[in-house]
């Protein structure tokens, strides 16, 4: 899962990276690559230049070093010269002497482009757009094998890093119960003001200190507050990419997704027998972190709760100040950071040194992100996106793996903007034939080709 030695032997040269995409994720990496020995950034691709030249600078880099290129000559001279490559051109990455590609562009079909383009040059592809992985990781993966490449989600993202605590959990013969996330914002209750705080937004909760400290499966139904989320379209994708890689499943397929406190974990992800709310065991999941504002922060951290090996061993570790159920069986690991670009660099150097992915070894098509109407729809609606991935029409469900047939759930991304075709009652899964799939997609064309590599067609 990471590198055993990330420093390669001296003398070797440092591996050369493109990074494709220079918002957020992609600064952020710039940034941190710069202080990794074994890896340098030749080129930055970006629709807009300007933003790669300012993600840069602000990196640290100096503008002497930032050569703006517009084809394969000016490019090749800048590397010579040890310059960073700048093009918002995605063609001019094509066979150059390139070791991988960083793809950060934060869309799905600007991702599938630069996925297939990356690995079509010999390229090993870093993958940060997960909305793309959930629709054709399982293909990209599966040319990459084939190719002697490393096709892999990084470290810095929810995937890789929950992936990364299952793994171990594995390696200590833990049995995974449940894995998750935490969603992005907490549930932040003050108990002066009798508020509760999530995505921005404050909302009145008188009493609720008596739901902060009871037993949370008494309580769990009266902790949602209206009007603010717990489980967002983007936490549904990431559990879905996990169950793809690590052969999980859904409990539900809109996952139960409650407000807990990170302590309530391991009582909470547990069989229903048990005291849990789950109906069978290796699952995904995700969760609001409920916390007062004078604790510390879990919004999109990640975590597994495992059986441990016996209960005695389990209480032992729960006076370690492990959180564990009150009976010993099970116990929560758990990382409450996520750093972005800042750990990527970890996954990019196990794909070039070691060649190994930070994600699962056998990724499978085992699931896909679908969508159910919460309303009825009509023929000719445009289903936009709007913000955190939400199609406003639609609920985000986790459903089992299928191809792209006319009966078929649509995948999420897929369907996102697209027109409606046909009537669709509230409460149905879109499907394939009730959407105008774009023929001209990369995503689409990527996605049948998955379906018949891995016998769904």
């Amino acid at each position: 899962m990471y590198p055993t030695h990330p420093r390669s032997p001296a003398g070797t040269k440092p591996a050369s990276i493109a990074l494709v995409g220079a918002g957020e994720f992609g600064a952020t990496f710039a940034a941190q690559v710069r202080r990794i020995p074994d890896l340098r950034l030749r080129l930055v691709c970006d629709r807009d230049a300007a933003r790669s030249e300012a993600a840069l600078l602000r990196a640290g880099y100096p503008a002497a070093e930032i050569a703006f290129c517009s084809g394969r000559a000016t490019i090749l001279a800048a590397m010579e010269r040890g310059q960073v490559a700048v093009v918002d051109d995605l063609a001019l990455i094509a066979d150059l002497p390139l070791d991988a590609v960083v793809e950060a562009t934060g869309q799905p079909e600007a991702a599938a482009r630069v996925a297939e383009q990356a690995l079509g040059s010999g390229y090993h592809l870093a993958l940060v757009t997960k909305e793309a992985e959930v629709t054709i990781g399982p293909l990209l993966a599966h040319r990459a094998k084939a190719a002697g490449l490393v096709h892999t989600p990084v470290d810095g993202d929810q995937p890789a890093l929950l992936i990364g605590l299952i793994a171990r959990a594995g390696m200590l013969g833990l049995p995974v119960i449940a894995a998750g996330k935490a969603s992005e914002s907490d549930y932040v209750f003050d108990p002066v003001a009798e508020t509760v705080t999530c995505w921005g937004r404050t909302v009145e909760a008188p009493g609720y200190d008596r739901l902060f400290d009871a037993d949370p499966q008494a309580v769990l139904a009266e902790r949602f507050v209206a009007g603010l989320e717990t489980g967002t379209v983007p936490d549904l994708c990431e559990m879905a990419v996990v169950a793809n890689h690590c052969g999980l499943g859904a409990d539900r397929p809109e996952l139960h997704a409650p407000v807990v406190r990170t302590v309530e974990l391991p009582s909470v992800f547990r069989p229903a027998e048990d005291g849990g709310i789950l109906g069978r065991t290796g699952v995904v999941d995700v969760f609001a972190c409920l916390r007062r504002p004078d604790e510390l922060s879990f919004a999109g951290g990640v975590f597994v709760v495992v059986e441990t090996p016996d209960r005695a061993t389990g209480l032992l570790l729960a006076s370690k100040g492990i959180p564990a159920s009150k009976d010993g069986r099970y116990l929560l690991l758990h990382n409450p950071i996520h750093l972005l670009g800042v750990e990527a660099p970890v996954s990019v150097l196990s794909a070039v040194r070691q060649g190994q992915s930070s994600g699962g070894a056998d990724v499978k098509p085992r699931v896909d992100l679908a969508a159910r109407a919460n309303r009825d729809l009509a023929p000719g609606e445009v289903m936009e996106m709007a913000a955190r991935h939400a199609v406003p029409a639609f609920d985000p469900l986790i459903l089992p793996g299928s191809s792209l047939r006319p009966d078929a759930p649509v995948p999420y991304y897929l369907a996102a903007g697209r027109r409606v075709l046909r009537p669709v009652a509230k409460g149905a899964v879109l499907t394939v034939a009730d959407v105008d799939l774009d023929a001209d997609s990369a995503l689409v064309r990527l996605r049948r080709e998955q379906d018949a590599a891995f016998g769904t067609a």
